[in-house]
């Protein structure tokens, strides 16, 4: 690893207001055409946010975002940002299962190349959920041509994470000779357990105190961090979804504090694109080294 200080990784993962797991049970994919837009609005908040800062970020894409809004895709790249791919529509690895994942990263993996022009090299499961049940997906992601992954989080969770998984970037070496990057979302390792703190919900529940004294301590440790939210964090007037009292909570808490407390958090520590914040930890020839 290289001995400079890390540089953290900013990401969002581009997805309609209405397509979060939490609304799945009241909002079908079938009716998702007929909910009102607000994907462009709220992820130009954020490039303009980066441009503000000075920051580039990854951004995560649905390819259904991506068919609709071809625009926006190519905006994104020519703005200077890295693209990667969040799968088609938002469902869950396990629920795929291994034919129904490769044909989903397959074909979100073309949609987002044909839409910008560019390579795509990373990935994002909806909901982190790349775990124990799910012991082939990297294989199938280094088969289908991508070089990181950023799925795997390494906390307790009912519907996701791996707790005991290592919390830095690193290579996994797969079968057949293959491998490829993980990149976890950050945590904090307290009272012998990981605790998340790489944005999400963890951003606008805890207080902002919160999230910067993990990054700080991950470079401290020597860990380059890594941050994810999503555009509707930044849009507190989002129509109101009813899908209960915790999933309407964990939504829409603090949502109107999320754009100022993203803003000071990029004046505080140093982020980059995750293909960067790779880079920079393994070293600049690290994808070269990657067998698929």
């Amino acid at each position: 690893m290289n001995a400079t200080p890390p540089i953290h990784a900013l990401s969002f993962d581009v997805e309609e207001h209405f397509q979060v797991a939490n609304f799945a049970r009241v909002i079908s994919r079938g009716a998702w055409d007929s909910e009102p837009s607000r994907v462009e609005r709220n992820t130009h908040i954020i490039l303009d946010l980066c441009d503000r800062a000075n920051v580039k970020a990854t951004f995560f894409t649905l390819g259904w975002v991506a068919e609709r809004r071809k625009n926006l895709v190519r905006e994104i790249v020519t703005r200077g940002h890295e693209l990667a791919s969040h799968g088609y529509d938002h469902q869950f690895v396990d629920a795929l299962g291994e034919r129904g994942f490769r044909e989903d990263v397959r074909k979100t993996k073309q949609i987002l190349e044909n839409a910008c022009g560019a390579r795509i090299l990373g990935f994002r499961a909806s909901t982190f959920t790349i775990t124990k049940r799910t012991p082939w997906a990297l294989q199938i992601l280094a088969e289908e041509n991508y070089r990181y992954d950023a799925s795997i989080f390494p906390v307790r969770h009912p519907a996701y994470g791996i707790p005991d998984a290592p919390r830095n970037v690193r290579i996994e070496n797969l079968q057949n000779g293959k491998s490829i990057v993980e990149f976890p979302p950050l945590t904090l390792r307290m009272f012998g357990r990981n605790i998340g703190a790489g944005g999400g919900g963890y951003f606008r529940l805890f207080p902002y105190w919160y999230t910067s004294y993990a990054f700080s301590r991950a470079a401290r440790e020597g860990l380059a961090g890594s941050l994810y939210l999503h555009p509707w964090e930044f849009d507190p007037q989002q129509p109101r979804v009813e899908a209960g009292a915790i999933a309407t909570f964990r939504h829409r808490v603090n949502l109107a504090k999320t754009e100022a407390r993203l803003e000071r958090l990029l004046a505080a520590h140093p982020f980059t694109t995750m293909r960067r914040a790779i880079e920079s930890s393994l070293g600049n020839d690290v994808f070269n080294h990657i067998k698929n």
